[in-house]
C-alpha cells in the first residue's frame, strides 16, 4: 500500500528544489519564476528502516524490499487561486488525489530568489495556502447546499435531513475561516463528506525552509512543523550514502530531511510498519494503524483478505534476538493471531492462508 504527500506551496518557496533532492532526481524545474511545475511531479522514496538490514541478516534473505512513500510536487498557488488565479484550477485538483499536505513554507533568505509577495513572512505565506484551500471547500460545500435545498421540498427523508444539516454547519465553520480537519464529525457524518473531497479535511504538516544552518523557532499554528534546508538536502543528495552520513556529523544533524519527512508522515497519516522475513526476502509493509491481520495481509495480495486464517506474529526484535522463526518458536516468543488481531508497529508476520 503506497501513501502520497503532496508538497505545496506558494511560488519560490523551495517545492521543487526540496521534491528534487528528497527523491534524488532533476524532475522537477526548479527556476526563479512562479509555475515553473504546471504538471505534478510524482516521485517514489525508499522508506528507511534500520530493521530491515537486522531482519534479513538472520533470515539469510537474498533480497530486502523496503516499502516506499510517494511525494508529488504540485504546482506553486498563488493568492487567487480558489477563484481560478495563477494555475488554480490544476493546483486544486492535483490536491484532491493525495493522502496528505505538506505544505512548503520559506524561511529562508536569498536576494537572488525572488518572493512572490516580495517579503520573507512564514505565517503569511501559510495564512495564504489555507484561506485559498478553505475557499475552494467553500465553493464545494456551498454547491452541495444548493443541490440539497432543491431535493429537501416536501418529504424529506431522514438521511437527506442529516446531510442537510451537516452541510449547513460546515459551510459555516468555512466561512469563519477554519479548515474542516479541525471540526469533529462522527462516522456517519464523515461518510456523507468523503465524496466532497474536501482539500482542508486533508492531514497536513508545515515544513519550513530555513536557511542552511540557522534553525530557528517556528510556531505556525493548526499543525506540526518540521524545519528542512532544501539546500543541505540539495547538497546531500548529490553525495554518495557514505560522504552523506559525515557531512550529516559535520553539520551536527541527526537525521536528513527526507528522515525528518517520513517521520513526521507516518505520524501525520498515523501508519505502521510490519515485516515478511525468510529466505527468499525480507520485506517492509505500510499499514494504517489499527488495521487488522485479514487486511494487512492484504497489502501484499487482495485474495489474502478472503483466504485469510491466522498469522504467526512475533516482535521484530525477538525476531531478531533468537535468530528467526525457528528461534522464537523455541523462546515462546510467537503468537497466533486470528483475524481480529490488529497488527503492531514492527510486527513479524506469516500469514496462513487458504487458497480461494
Amino acid at each position: 500500500m503506497s501513501f502520497s504527500i503532496g508538497i505545496v506551496g506558494l511560488p519560490n518557496v523551495g517545492k521543487s528544489t526540496l521534491f528534487n533532492a528528497l527523491t534524488r532526481s532533476k524532475q522537477a524545474d526548479a527556476q526563479n519564476y512562479p509555475f515553473c511545475t504546471i504538471d505534478p511531479n510524482v516521485g517514489i522514496v525508499e522508506v528507511p528502516d534500520e530493521r530491515l538490514e537486522k531482519l534479513a541478516v538472520v533470515s539469510q534473505s537474498k533480497k530486502i524490499v523496503p516499502t516506499v512513500i510517494q511525494f508529488v510536487d504540485i504546482a506553486g498557488l498563488v493568492q487567487g487561486a480558489s477563484e481560478g488565479a495563477g494555475l488554480g484550477n490544476k493546483f486544486l485538483a492535483h490536491i484532491r488525489e493525495v493522502d496528505a499536505i505538506a505544505q512548503v513554507v520559506r524561511s529562508f533568505s536569498d536576494s537572488n530568489v525572488i518572493h512572490v509577495a516580495n517579503r520573507v513572512d512564514p505565517q503569511n505565506d501559510a495564512e495564504v495556502i489555507n484561506i485559498e484551500l478553505i475557499l475552494a471547500d467553500l465553493q464545494t460545500v456551498s454547491k452541495r447546499l444548493d443541490n440539497l435545498k432543491k431535493t429537501a421540498k416536501g418529504n424529506v427523508p431522514k438521511d437527506v435531513q442529516k446531510q442537510l444539516a451537516l452541510i449547513q454547519e460546515l459551510e459555516l465553520w468555512l466561512k469563519d475561516g477554519k479548515p474542516a480537519r479541525e471540526k469533529t464529525f462522527d462516522e456517519e457524518g464523515l461518510d456523507m463528506l468523503k465524496d466532497l473531497h474536501l482539500l482542508t479535511m486533508k492531514p497536513m504538516l508545515y515544513v519550513v525552509n530555513v536557511d542552511e544552518g540557522n534553525a530557528g523557532p517556528t510556531d505556525l499554528k493548526g499543525a506540526e512543523n518540521i524545519q528542512i534546508s532544501a539546500k543541505i538536502e540539495a547538497e546531500l543528495a548529490a553525495l554518495s550514502d557514505i560522504e552523506a552520513r559525515q557531512y550529516l556529523k559535520e553539520l551536527g544533524m541527526e537525521q536528513t530531511g527526507l528522515d525528518k519527512l517520513i517521520t513526521a508522515s507516518y505520524r501525520l497519516l498515523d501508519l505502521v510498519t510490519y515485516f515478511t522475513s525468510g529466505e527468499p526476502e525480507t520485506r517492509a509493509w505500510t499499514i494504517k494503524r489499527h488495521t487488522k491481520g485479514p487486511e494487512a495481509a492484504g497489502v501484499i495480495h487482495t485474495d489474502f483478505v478472503k483466504g485469510y486464517i491466522k498469522a504467526d506474529v512475533a516482535n521484530w526484535e525477538d525476531f531478531v534476538a533468537n535468530g528467526g522463526w525457528s528461534g522464537v518458536r523455541e523462546a515462546g516468543k510467537i503468537r497466533l493471531e486470528g483475524k481480529e488481531y490488529e497488527v503492531l508497529d514492527g510486527d513479524v508476520c506469516y500469514f496462513h492462508i487458504n487458497k480461494v
